[in-house]
């Protein structure tokens, strides 16, 4: 059990200091609209995820509907369902009801690869151990930016939160160059948004982030359809 912890402790590094570089990001944003550092770490202390963090704040910046914050969490977060029930399939027996629905909250795109590139079945200390250091660093990432928010002239402050969006941009162009549905997908859910956004501008930002991304999920899943392949674990 112990070795199996450190196994996943030692995996879940790397992990743990991108996600301090990327949640530093994320506590300059929460600052920039007026959120405090406390509830900053407390947002991505109860969530570990980044973009629907972001959306998130943006429709609290936006003083939006809860039905906004719910269907926005849903769309961008319902990834995170299937994640799971995939990794169910490499589940060894330690893994009781309760730590299922424990370690289920640190599933994330990046632990998600991880964990299902093991050979063999995972075991509930190794997932635990997995989830530490990246847990770690997405909070104090994110109070270490707000806490540096404070500290820098305010018209520098008010620019820092287009770190975050340097980060997608730099995780999208790697995948949008190896994969034509990513590209199209990005395309897509960008113009979808311009033009909401000059045409609709009654339409609020959280409902503008599900409209796009939905467009953009259901063209693409008609022009690049997944073929069904079998899986060998």
């Amino acid at each position: 059990m112990q070795k199996e912890f450190k196994k996943g402790f030692s995996d879940g590094i790397p992990i743990g200091l991108g996600y301090f570089s990327v949640s530093f990001g994320f506590g300059i944003l929460a600052m920039s609209s007026h959120i405090s550092a406390f509830f900053a770490w407390l947002i991505s202390a109860t969530n570990l995820t980044s973009a629907g963090q972001v959306a998130g704040v943006e429709i609290i910046a936006a003083s939006g509907t809860l039905v906004e914050m719910i269907l926005t969490q849903l769309v961008i977060n319902l990834r995170y369902s299937l994640m799971g029930f995939s990794l169910t399939q490499k589940l060894d027996s330690s893994f009781t009801t309760p730590k299922r629905l424990l370690l289920a909250f640190g599933i994330t795109d990046e632990i998600y690869a991880v964990a299902i590139s093991q050979k063999g079945k995972i075991t509930a200390s190794y997932m635990a151990g997995l989830i530490v250091i990246p847990f770690i660093g997405w909070t104090l990432g994110t109070i270490a930016g707000a806490l540096t928010n404070q500290l820098l002239p305010e018209i520098i402050a008010n620019n820092m939160g287009i770190l975050l969006y340097g980060m997608f941009i730099a995780i999208f162009i790697p995948a949008a160059k190896k994969s034509k549905a990513v590209l199209v997908a990005v395309i897509i859910s960008a113009t979808v948004s311009v033009l909401l956004e000059y045409f609709f501008p009654f339409i609020s930002s959280g409902f503008s982030v599900i409209i796009s991304a939905v467009i953009a999920a259901v063209i693409c899943a008609a022009l690049f359809p997944v073929k069904e392949e079998e899986e060998e674990l």
